[in-house]
């Protein structure tokens, strides 16, 4: 004895005898692990690797935004989009301020261009500029000097050239109200930074050509040596504010605030995707966890022989948390890798911005983060920890001399499945989604579906017990069930063997009901979507200037051109202005437009009733995301920047409103002329007149002196251009929906095959007893067509739990908007039917191959 147990007390002997125990683990099942380690590599990789591309593309978008403001130590910057440049004198003269640069940005449409959005234009002040942002001035051609002044030249980026197919000393037509204005590309702008689409004119020109005299977007401001930025932005803000209440906003570029903008503006889509991607890593976790217990129950007599050789409780412990963590490392370590090759691949063909358009105009290049890779790694090595220290300590604590006897291995699953724990979980889960967001976010509903999660999979053995004992007495009860001794004996292993049973039904718990919560999110969110444009669209014939942008509209001549058409029964126009309630927050959307003030829900899909609106207050109606944003209820009052100032107005309701995540704001279109004297419109909503067609109507339309400007639609496009916007917005999501159904199929067969193969010594039992090889392969089928089916069943009702907290609370913590709930029946029922025959002909196969050894050499290890 004591020579068979030197190996565990030489140190050299223990890690011989751990390299053996763990690759021959691996060689005896090289499919188990390949799964186990695929799982955790792709939700490895999936997580690394958007998180590289999230960092990529918003660290660029930074960048790049910065690089707008150049040198500027303050910015005073309106909190409506442009403001009246009589304010420049006072600020250029201002104690220590030695160069106050005036700067204009607009969004202009190109003509004849309808991808890819408006060009955005700076228009400097050449003189002032060059002190503080002189990568902004553009490079005029050999002999033009004063090209740089010009009324009729502009300087593009060379993203901008080469979007436009416009070389220099081209020409590029841009939109003005409903007119157009050509502009010669003087040069290029060859400090812009890649992807990064602008045109920089003449401050005076750009005024004159697109009729913004005496309007500004910002005035950027260099300060004299010694001053102090902090000190003497704080000061400038009190001046603003006492000499122009609510009009101006004061910062730093790239300060707190300008960050935290930047950073809300995605945040909640960058982290909603970064925990679908994880969802493979979970789904990895219960891999290892499955593979593990599978391990320790079949060799839970070699683990008992080694305690009795000599090995101790430690080391069989470190053993088996080895064989775990070898999966985790080498899973982690290929998904890091492939991470950082997938965010390169897509940075470099498909951008950074994964289809949702939040960083469009913009080249990032991937960057390895050490400090992002070992959190990904610590990650995957860490779900594959978790996943085998159940195992880990069973096979430790099992008595060697119980452990040795044939026939106990359910004692191992009966350890692992205790009902309180999983209870606890589940009841922690519903007290969970009761509690606020954490910064904006939904943490704690997150960790409610990780605890339903749990809870579920652990209760499976004892579910698992409940119902197939249930059906075996009703069995017994019938008398076919005595000329059925196949299903007899097949319903009552299912009964009296509920651990391994539950271990096999936990995979096919997790992927799919993983996989229904996400399609039903998804599908709620579409159809939801489709059921709002269905409502906001009720005019026949919707027409807009063609190239969107700030420098398109229709004036009050053009606006009753379009009325007086015979076509049109009734036109509602549409003012869309941008507004800014808060300097770490986006800018919101004002639209003013006709409303049914004695029924507002006939202008408006609303969220609640609306309040009656008292006597002598303007109404505005909040959008969910804008009311939630900034914690306004109905009968609050709001102050809103309009015509240089401050104005109060009474919130009589909130709106559903899903094209907005930043918030928007509807207010009569009447009250706003009123205060903003602002005629101008954006959109035009027309009802046909009898026997009028809207073919007919658009025809007029174009006909008309501006038409070839207007930009004319039917709702049913309209509606089917928003879905595919939708569909390409979550072309991501879908992806790792598709993921999680692929890795659940490999995860139901690896752990089906696995525990097929582990009762070989039963199936030779059988076999002596007279049972042929073809009953047992269909005890196989059976067996594996019930479980899957009890998993099925079970899965689609924690799924169906876990849509509801991801369709009822992080969504509206996440995004700010409700949805109604959808449930994809036929692709639920496609991937439950691909989940039943992925079961049962995975236990066939496995079965042919237990069987394969015949029974005499199956039974051997019980002489």
């Amino acid at each position: 004895m004591l020579e068979l147990s030197a190996p565990a007390a030489n140190p050299a002997g223990t890690r011989l005898l751990s390299r053996w125990l763990l690759l021959g683990e691996w060689r005896a099942h090289p499919v188990r692990a390949f799964v186990a380690i695929l799982a955790i590599a792709i939700g490895v990789s999936l997580g690394f690797a958007i998180h590289l591309i999230n960092a990529a593309a918003f660290n660029e978008f930074s960048t790049a935004v910065k690089s707008l403001s150049g040198q500027a130590d303050v910015q005073v910057a309106g909190r409506e989009a442009l403001f009246d440049e009589a304010v420049y004198p006072w600020l250029a003269q201002r104690d220590g301020v030695a160069v106050a640069s005036p700067v204009l940005e607009l969004q202009a449409g190109v003509a004849g261009k309808q991808d890819g959005g408006p060009l955005h234009i700076l228009a400097l002040d050449v003189f002032r500029a060059g002190f503080i942002s002189p990568d902004l001035i553009g490079a005029p051609a050999e002999g033009q000097p004063f090209d740089t002044l010009a009324d009729d030249a502009v300087f593009l980026s060379p993203a901008a050239l080469r979007w436009l197919a416009v070389a220099e000393g081209g020409q590029v037509t841009l939109q003005s109200g409903t007119g157009t204005v050509a502009l010669r590309v003087a040069g290029s702008l060859q400090r812009a930074r890649a992807g990064q689409r602008i045109a920089v004119m003449d401050i005076g020109a750009a005024q004159w050509r697109f009729n913004k005299v005496g309007k500004l977007s910002r005035i950027d401001l260099k300060l004299r040596q010694g001053v102090n930025r902090d000190a003497f932005q704080a000061d400038l803000a009190r001046a603003l504010e006492a000499q122009y209440p609510g009009r101006f906003q004061v910062g730093q570029p790239n300060d707190e605030n300008q960050n935290s903008r930047n950073n809300n503006l995605s945040r909640a889509y960058r982290v909603n995707l970064t925990v679908l991607a994880l969802v493979a890593l979970f789904t990895g976790a219960f891999l290892v966890f499955s593979t593990q217990a599978l391990s320790v129950i079949r060799r839970r007599g070699q683990f008992a022989l080694l305690r009795v050789l000599g090995m101790e409780r430690g080391q069989l412990l470190r053993q088996v948390l080895l064989e775990g963590a070898s999966l985790g490392v080498v899973g982690a370590a290929l998904g890091i890798a492939g991470g950082y090759a997938m965010a390169a691949v897509a940075l470099r063909f498909f951008g950074g911005d994964l289809g949702a358009g939040y960083f469009a105009g913009v080249q990032p290049q991937v960057q390895f983060t050490p400090v992002a890779a070992f959190v990904y790694f610590a990650l995957g090595l860490g779900v594959a920890l978790l996943g085998c220290a159940a195992p880990a300590l069973e096979a430790a604590r099992a008595a060697p001399a119980i452990a040795l006897k044939s026939g106990s291995e359910e004692v191992v699953t009966t350890r692992l499945a205790k009902t309180w724990p999983a209870l606890a979980c589940l009841l922690l889960a519903g007290a969970l989604t009761f509690l606020p967001p954490v910064f904006e976010l939904p943490l704690f509903g997150y960790l409610s579906i990780a605890l339903l999660l749990i809870g579920a999979i652990a209760l499976m053995p004892q579910l698992a017990a409940v119902v197939f004992r249930f059906l075996q007495r009703a069995w017994l009860r019938t008398e076919t069930s005595k000329h059925a001794p196949v299903r007899s004996l097949t319903l009552a292993r299912l009964a009296n063997a509920s651990g391994q049973a539950g271990i096999a039904l936990g995979g096919v718990l997790s992927s799919f009901s993983l996989m229904v919560a996400m399609a039903i999110m998804v599908s709620s969110f579409r159809v939801s979507v489709d059921d709002w444009l269905l409502q906001i669209l009720p005019a026949d014939v919707y027409a807009r200037t063609a190239a969107s942008g700030g420098t398109a509209g229709l004036n009050p001549r053009e606006q009753a051109s379009i009325t007086a058409l015979p076509e049109v029964a009734r036109v509602d126009f549409q003012r869309v202005r941008s507004l800014s309630l808060a300097p770490d927050r986006p800018n919101v959307a004002l639209l003013a437009r006709p409303i049914n003030l004695p029924d507002p829900g006939k202008s408006m899909v609303l969220v609640g009733d609306t309040l009656p609106v008292p006597a002598g207050s303007r109404p505005v109606w909040l959008s969910e995301a804008a009311a939630d944003l900034y914690n306004v209820k109905p009968g609050q009052q709001i102050a809103l920047p309009l015509a240089g100032g401050l104005h109060q107005f009474f919130v009589a309701g909130i709106w559903r409103d899903y094209a907005r995540s930043s918030g928007a704001i509807q207010m009569p279109l009447d009250d706003y002329r009123a205060l903003t004297g602002d005629l101008d419109v954006s959109d035009a909503a027309l009802w046909l007149a009898k026997d009028a067609t809207g073919d007919a109507l658009q025809t007029r339309l174009k006909a008309l002196p501006f038409g070839a400007s207007l930009e004319v639609s039917n709702p049913s496009a309209i509606r089917a251009l928003s879905l595919q916007i939708f569909d390409r917005s979550f072309a991501v999501t879908y992806l790792l929906e598709a993921i999680a159904i692929v890795i659940g199929l490999f995860g139901v067969a690896a752990t089906f095959s696995a525990q097929t193969l582990a009762r070989a010594r039963e199936f030779g039992m059988l076999r002596h007893v007279g049972v042929t090889r073809g009953q047992i392969l269909s005890i196989l089928a059976i067996e594996g067509g019930a479980l899957t089916a009890l998993g099925i069943a079970t899965g689609f009702v924690l799924g169906l739990l876990i849509s509801f907290v991801l369709v009822f609370i992080v969504n509206p913590q996440s995004f700010h908007w409700t949805m109604q709930l959808h449930l994809p029946w036929p692709l639920i029922a496609t991937v439950a039917g691909a989940l039943l025959t992925a079961a049962a002909a995975t236990a066939l196969i496995a079965g042919r191959q237990a069987l394969s050894a015949g029974p005499i050499r199956a039974v051997r290890e019980d002489w």
